[in-house]
């Protein structure tokens, strides 16, 4: 098998770009990594380097049947290696027991599903290296502040410290998609907890964001009744908390709860 057809159905877009892919693998700085996981190899183009690195095993996932036939033919040392199934389903625990990272060309209708998968398993995945959506590269990059800023931003700054690496146009790709990509560098900070309830801290952000042009107090109507509206956080628009704020708002939501 010579080619495998990108299927529109799993937003298939294969990078043909040889420096390209060299440049995203060596943005992957796996120190102490035992397991990297790539995330829908293709037709290998990212995995061609990766096997080159020896200092981690690799483990590829790969939804596409085509994609894996072609892989185990190409890559023989892959044989036995390659997940076949959605990494959006996997335990993460059992597939690694130690720290692992992840890497990958994220197809862009699933990327924030995979970045929410993620943080689910944050205590385990120390770096991701990935290439998505230039917009949305740029929203998880974004500080407190910026238009762009959202809730990937905060959920994933609270426990990674953010690197917008480079832009990657569209000619690149078979098929070419119709926007930029952009490639991001996840790094784990030091962060183990944060220091309000972690599950609120996630409803606070989303409620907040999901009516941004009000301010606080307003948008966070549907998780309790505000009785102090004075409080200086809750008359801000949640672009303008950084992630301590947002964790200080979490710690005044539970207050009211209780």
């Amino acid at each position: 098998m010579s080619f495998v057809r990108p299927k529109k159905s799993l937003g298939q877009h294969f990078l043909k770009d040889q420096n390209i892919a060299r440049k995203i693998v060596m943005g992957l700085k796996a120190e102490g990594i035992e397991n990297v996981i790539e995330i829908g190899p293709g037709m290998g183009v990212l995995t061609k380097f990766l096997l080159e690195r020896t200092e981690f095993n690799l483990i590829p996932v790969e939804v596409d049947g085509e994609s894996v036939t072609y892989l185990n033919a190409e890559y023989p040392t892959l044989q036995g290696k390659i997940i076949e199934g959605d990494f959006l389903e996997l335990d993460l625990s059992k597939l690694s027991p130690g720290q692992l990272a992840v890497i990958g060309n994220f197809p862009y209708n699933i990327s924030s599903q995979i970045f929410f998968k993620v943080l689910e398993f944050r205590s385990q995945v120390d770096e991701v290296v990935c290439m998505i959506q230039k917009e949305v590269a740029q929203r998880i990059a974004s500080p407190p502040g910026s238009k762009e800023y959202g809730i990937l931003s905060v959920l994933l700054q609270a426990f990674y410290k953010i690197e917008y690496l480079f832009t990657v146009h569209e000619n690149v790709f078979v098929p070419p998609p119709k926007v930029k990509s952009g490639v991001i560098r996840l790094s784990r900070n030091k962060t183990s907890k944060l220091d309000c309830d972690e599950q609120l801290f996630f409803k606070v952000v989303k409620a907040g964001f999901n009516q941004r042009r009000k301010v606080l107090s307003n948008s966070l109507k549907s998780l309790t009744p505000m009785t102090e509206k004075s409080h200086p956080l809750l008359t801000k628009r949640p672009e303008q908390l950084s992630v301590s704020e947002f964790v200080e708002l979490t710690q005044l939501v539970s207050s009211y709860i209780k």
